[in-house]
């Protein structure tokens, strides 16, 4: 082939490429993606995930592992690690993250002005570290045919001795527990809080195990008394339409504690951008789009938690059946603080 020939070969294929490259407007979007480490495992999410994409063209890949594995992985991969936003499930969590330098700030005035400040990370001017996206209160359940309601009206009331044998709950050690009994730290301080974890120790019914959910059949069967569960556990059940969900729920009563003093304990969940994020403009778009009426609808809705952003009305049988509750207002950061002293305490007390 001569010259002249292959010049012509070459502008032919040029304009081939041209040509497919305004035929496909969207390639480039659509290789835009986001890595997304989440503790988060709700059917339910799965909605906004797709919204997300439709809306932005942004793809996201995920790694599904509890708040602890997530923490760890990242602690494990560095600066080489591929996540973009962090999804975790527990407030106190997300405080160690913030702590041990996880995360890094946002700066987003969408963020800043529909979270508010005390469900946001510290902000040293250059932006928050974390924001919470949903709320869940720690309740108690408690058998209508055993239990008096004015037995299980506090917390504190779980180590009363007229509770002996009554009490069930999932590990003491787990989050959800933790952050609860490092919140009551702040109440009773350290002896006390060691007398009332003694105490719940002792009124067990049996050994601690299993979720939020099998504690509030434990309780309806008569294996348990009392129970500890997150809010979104109990409104499931309420929510159901099957036969053994309706008669758990006619069987258990359910209790907001210590309305008469510092208020129920209400942890989040919530989300932030990695430290080492690729793709930090599309993980504060996906952050962004998590305090959307609509994501904060699904949160509410679909999931059964109360949405952080004050102005989203809800349309949840389950959670306005509960009612208003005074919340507790212990600092993040406290409760953070608390919790290593706190499995201390567990450690002595045998409570597992």
């Amino acid at each position: 082939m001569t010259f002249s020939g292959w010049k012509r070969r070459l502008a032919a294929t040029g304009a081939a490429l041209t040509a497919l490259a305004v035929l496909v407007p969207g390639a480039q979007a659509q290789d835009k993606v986001l890595n997304l480490y989440s503790a988060r495992h709700y059917q339910t999410d799965e909605a906004l995930y797709q919204n997300f994409t439709r809306a932005t063209g942004i793809r996201i890949n995920r790694v599904d592992l509890d708040d602890a594995g997530l923490l760890a992985r990242l602690q494990t991969e560095g600066r080489s690690s591929p996540a973009d936003v962090i999804l975790l499930v527990d407030a106190a969590r997300l405080w160690r993250a913030e702590v041990d330098g996880l995360f890094q700030p946002v700066k987003s005035k969408i963020l800043d002005e529909r979270i508010p400040a005390a469900l946001r990370g510290k902000d040293d001017g250059q932006g928050s570290q974390w924001f919470g996206l949903s709320t869940r209160a720690r309740v108690i359940v408690y058998d209508k045919q055993r239990v008096a309601k004015k037995d299980v009206e506090t917390y504190e009331k779980l180590a009363d001795p007229v509770n002996k044998g009554l009490v069930c709950t999932r590990s003491g050690s787990h989050p959800y527990n933790l952050s609860l009994f490092s919140a009551m730290f702040v109440h009773l301080g350290a002896a006390g809080t060691e007398t009332w974890l003694k105490g719940v120790t002792h009124n067990m019914a049996r050994a601690p195990k299993g979720g939020d959910t099998d504690q509030i059949r434990a309780v309806a069967s008569g294996e348990c008394g009392i129970a500890v569960t997150n809010t979104y556990y109990l409104a499931r059940l309420m929510r159901s339409s099957a036969p053994a969900d309706r008669s758990v729920i006619e069987r258990v009563g359910v209790v907001f504690p210590n309305q008469a003093d510092h208020g129920t304990h209400v942890n989040i969940a919530g989300g932030a951008v990695a430290r080492n994020a690729k793709n930090v403009e599309s993980a504060v778009r996906f952050l962004e789009y998590l305090a959307s009426d609509e994501a904060q609808g699904y949160f509410a809705n679909g999931n059964n938690e109360w949405p952080a952003v004050r102005s989203v009305k809800l349309s949840n049988p389950a959670l306005e059946a509960m009612g208003p509750f005074k919340a507790e207002t212990v600092p993040i950061a406290v409760i953070g603080q608390n919790q290593s002293k706190v499995q201390e305490i567990l450690d002595r007390v045998g409570y597992r």
